[in-house]
């Protein structure tokens, strides 16, 4: 007995002497204090360890009799504003409605007024030809070209927020108007143009409205594959279009490549050379000019003097030789035009479908565009405010027989380049028009039509985007999908239908996404209290009993049921090759890390609730952790919390793995000692010698092992965030 003694008594020394590694079990449970008033909400009804002191992390829990959140910060919202209104001054006021006030209080004449007339007048220069030749394209004579690059920049200076966007007739636009109002009027009747008018009218009334009441959000839907496929198609075509003026023989007006391209074909015996020579050597005189332009800066003015260039050596040509096979402009009005009010009302309900198309174009060009230049030249630009502008520019330019207009992408890149500091270079250019119209028109009546359709070829061909498509093809293969998608439908089936294909495309790819959210499942970072996913950390480890899933997503009613498939896979399907922890032979415990998700509706409440009482009935346990304000708002208030239970809502997956950890190791503890002693009739060294084994089995839960832990594997400070392969 002496003997066994002294070896009891040993054994104590050594158990005191070795040090203990004692981690603290942090679990957020404001309803209950210690581990054992937790454990009987567990699924089985076994005797826990000696209760052990605990940190408790708070987990606030909402008042279900609160208000409800949406309506506070709505009406906080609306408070704020109406504050915002109130503190306003007269300036603030002035500036909101007159944009331009912003740089004209400001105006530095001696810095900014040079490089605004250079830009200015280089704008204007290359605007003159390339608004003739997009009104062609439109099927409109070409005065009204000049009108559209005439009173909508006057306007826009006043009301748009940007101050280098160049507006005007743009060749999409223009593609857009002809393909629409060929189906309705031959291009030389009247009513044609009097359709193009009145169209600009309700195309600047829907910008104006989207501006106003801010919805210039919605475009957003649209993404950059669809907007690259769109105008990518949409070059092709405008390109074959303009194919009549290099051919010598008409072409029929279509939007589809297969009908512009058998046109082509079946006329090939009416091809004159005298056009189609003219028209190729001032063609590849601009594309020459544009690429020295963009490649040298020095050379940078060749850009925009290429329109110009081209129209005067057209001219020189057809005045020299005066070949009879080429066409020319012919006579054009001379002075500005008169106030009117457009016409042709009863059409309205059929142009109402191209309107919001011409919109939805403005806003992709012009929006973006703007929002890209503003950042260069370090000031903040309100889309809201630049669509507003845009609308009130095609509002009142249809006033003066204009058709739609926008921001054009060459135009605003050369004002860029060429120095213009504020709005005042677009007041030049508009001189420069009016300049034009009053002077110059008798010039302009013996400029070929081959030479306004290689203006409009050079134009469109940046538009073709093939560098985008093998881009998207490398990074994204969805994206690929969706370029094609849209690039072949608006070829073959026409610019409307591309755009709805393209646009629907790209919405069944959001709602697709949406509805099979990512799901990760968390492992444990070794040396940490991190939780990451482990396909993305494969050093992650988890633990037997446990699954800890995230979800990347609002849960909502069309994402609920992947998500409740997605969890009964893995209850089942586990990886058990890094799991570490008592070892038990199933789940027992589905963590729910809920910090991604900002939005939780009332069918994924009630999916919640039948998964609850599915995973009741095979004693497994539910625990949330780190859900956000709003989602533990409408737990709260649809009884889920009460359901689960607070005790089983964490601030930390940590936590909750340490509380479910003690539940899986009495588990396992219960099912190998079928007879456990009391603690009462344990001796004094049995229950020294218990509670000690106790501390060991806490290190070794939190470290992962299977045996008495050491320091050098335990310690965070000296165990690596990620092991070396090696």
């Amino acid at each position: 007995m002496n003997e066994v003694a002294s070896d009891d008594i040993k054994l104590i020394i050594i158990s005191l002497i070795t040090p203990t590694v004692r981690m603290e079990i942090t679990y957020a449970s404001p309803s209950s204090q210690n581990l054992s008033s937790s454990s009987q909400r567990s699924s089985s009804n076994v005797s826990m360890p000696a209760a052990r002191p605990v940190k408790v992390i708070p987990l606030q829990h909402p008042e279900t009799t609160s208000s409800s959140s949406a309506a506070s910060s709505f009406g906080a919202s609306v408070s704020k504003r109406i504050g915002n209104f109130k503190r306003m001054t007269w300036i603030q006021w002035i500036e909101t409605f007159l944009p331009c006030s912003r740089w004209i209080r400001t105006y530095k004449w001696r810095e900014y007024f040079q490089v605004d007339l250079m830009a200015g007048t280089t704008v204007g220069i290359m605007l003159v030809p390339q608004a003739m030749s997009y009104a062609k394209l439109a099927g409109l004579q070409p005065i009204y070209g000049l009108y559209s690059g005439f009173v909508p920049i006057f306007v826009y200076a006043i009301f748009g927020s940007s101050r280098q966007l160049a507006i005007g007739p743009v060749a999409l636009v223009s593609l857009l108007v002809s393909n629409v109002l060929g189906g309705i009027a031959d291009s030389s009747d009247e009513s044609y143009t009097e359709l193009a008018i009145l169209l600009a009218l309700m195309v600047g009334i829907f910008e104006s409205i989207m501006g106003l009441l801010r919805l210039g959000w919605l475009i957003r839907f649209i993404s950059h594959a669809v907007i690259s496929g769109f105008t990518t198609a949409s070059a092709i075509v405008i390109a074959l279009s303009q194919a009549k003026y290099f051919l010598g023989y008409d072409v029929a007006r279509s939007s589809k490549i297969v009908p512009l391209i058998k046109s082509i074909i079946l006329g090939a015996d009416k091809f004159s050379w005298p056009p189609f020579l003219v028209g190729s050597i001032i063609l590849a005189i601009l594309l020459i000019m544009k690429q020295l332009g963009k490649s040298r800066k020095y050379l940078r003015f060749l850009r925009a003097a290429g329109p110009l260039t081209g129209v005067v050596l057209g001219t020189t040509i057809v005045k020299i030789y005066h070949p009879p096979s080429i066409t020319l402009v012919g006579d054009i009005p001379q002075g500005l035009p008169n106030f009117s009010i457009p016409k042709s009302f009863e059409c309205a309900m059929s142009l109402i479908p191209t309107a919001i198309l011409i919109t939805g174009v403005a806003i992709l060009e012009s929006v973006g565009i703007a929002k890209a230049l503003a950042a260069k030249n370090g000031y903040e630009l309100d889309s809201n405010q630049e669509l507003f502008g845009l609308g009130v520019a095609n509002i009142l330019g249809s006033f003066f027989s204009a058709y739609p207009t926008t921001g054009s992408f060459s135009r605003s890149a050369v004002n860029h380049e060429s120095g213009a500091k504020t709005g005042l270079s677009g007041v030049i250019t508009g001189i420069i028009m009016a300049c034009a119209l009053l002077f110059m028109t008798p010039l302009f009546e013996h400029i070929p039509q081959c030479a306004l359709a290689a203006i409009v070829v050079s134009a469109v061909m940046g538009l073709v985007d093939y560098d985008e498509a093998i881009f998207l093809w490398h990074v994204d293969k969805k994206d690929f999908l969706l370029w094609t998608i849209t690039s072949i439908t608006t070829l073959f089936l026409g610019i409307e239908i591309g755009v709805l294909v393209g646009v629907g495309a790209s919405l069944a790819f959001v709602i697709h996404e949406s509805a099979n959210p990512h799901i990760a499942i968390l492992g444990r970072l070794p040396g940490t209290t991190v939780y990451r996913n482990t396909q993305q950390y494969p050093e992650a480890y988890t633990y037997h009993g446990i699954v800890i899933v995230r979800i990347d997503a609002p849960i909502y009613f069309a994402n609920i049921s992947f998500l409740k498939d997605r969890l009964r896979e893995y209850e089942v399907d586990v990886d058990r090759s890094t799991r570490r922890g008592p070892e038990v032979e199933r789940i027992y415990f589905v963590i729910l890390e809920m910090a991604p998700v900002t939005y939780i509706d009332s069918s994924a409440v009630q999916a919640l609730k039948d998964l609850y009482q599915e995973y009741k009935s095979r004693d497994i346990q539910i625990a949330i952790s780190n859900p956000n304000h709003e989602v533990l708002l409408t737990l709260s208030k649809s009884g889920v919390v009460d359901l689960i239970g607070k005790e089983w809502y964490f601030v930390r997956a940590h936590d909750a793995v340490q509380v479910c950890l003690q539940h899986v190791q009495s588990l396992k503890e219960t099912a190998n000692a079928p007879y456990p002693l009391p603690d009462d009739k344990l001796s004094f060294l049995q229950r020294l010698l218990k509670s000690r084994g106790e501390d060991l089995s806490i290190a070794e839960l939190e470290s992962g092992a299977q045996r008495p832990p050491d320091f050098k594997d335990t310690d965070p400070k000296l165990e690596p965030l990620l092991y070396r392969k090696s």
